[in-house]
C-alpha cells in the first residue's frame, strides 16, 4: 500500500431527507470524489440525479448496503483502491458512500473499521446524516432506522428548514441533541 488511507464519508439519512441533493453539492465542492451509491430498488434512480462527476461512481443496488448487499461493499471498495493504484480508474482523493434511506449505518461502519484490508487503505472521516426538518420528528418517532442514523452521526444536516416554523425546528434540534449530543 502506498500513501495515506483514503478518507471515507458515510452519507446517510431517512428517505427523502436530501442525501442526493447534499451529495451533488459536495461533489461540486470536492470533485475528485468516488461515490458508492446504495439504492434499494432493482433500478437505480438516484444516480440519474447526480450531476456529472469525474471520479468513479459505483452503484450497489437491489437491497440495502446494511443487509442484502453488505457483501458487495468490501469488494467494491477493494476494486476502487486497486483501480486507483493501477491507474485504471480516474483519480480520486476521497470516497462518499451514500446509503439508502432505510439503512442502518452500523454494518457499513463495521466493514470500514474491521475489514483489515479495507481499514489499511480507507479511513472513516465522518458520518453525515441528513434530517428532513418537515418530517424529522415523525420519522424519529416512527422509524428506528432514522434514530440509528442520527445516533451515529458526526454531523447532522437539517434540510428543508425554510419550510418549518422556528418552534418546530427548535423542537427537532432538541430531539436530535437528545439522540446524539456530540453531533
Amino acid at each position: 500500500m502506498n500513501g495515506s488511507p483514503i478518507p471515507v464519508t458515510l452519507l446517510t439519512g431517512f428517505l427523502g431527507s436530501g442525501k442526493t441533493t447534499l451529495l451533488n453539492y459536495l461533489l461540486h465542492q470536492v470533485p475528485l470524489t468516488a461515490v458508492l451509491m446504495n439504492e434499494f430498488g432493482e433500478i437505480g434512480l438516484d444516480r440519474e440525479l447526480l450531476k456529472a462527476t469525474r471520479a468513479p461512481l459505483a452503484l450497489l443496488s437491489g437491497g440495502c448496503v446494511c443487509c442484502q448487499v453488505a457483501g458487495a461493499l468490501a469488494p467494491t471498495l477493494k476494486n476502487l483502491a486497486m483501480g486507483r493504484a493501477d491507474g485504471k480508474l480516474p483519480p480520486f482523493e476521497r470516497v462518499i458512500i451514500e446509503t439508502t434511506g432505510i439503512a442502518d449505518p452500523a454494518p457499513v461502519l463495521d466493514t470500514l473499521r474491521n475489514d483489515r484490508w479495507i481499514a489499511a487503505r480507507f479511513q472513516m472521516d465522518a458520518v453525515v446524516t441528513t434530517v428532513d426538518a418537515l418530517l424529522g420528528e415523525q420519522q424519529l418517532a416512527s422509524h428506528p432506522e432514522a434514530r440509528r442514523q442520527a445516533a451515529v452521526a458526526d454531523r447532522l444536516v437539517l434540510t428543508k428548514t425554510d419550510r418549518v416554523a422556528p418552534a418546530a425546528l427548535a423542537a427537532l434540534e432538541a430531539r436530535l441533541a437528545e439522540i446524539n449530543p456530540a453531533a
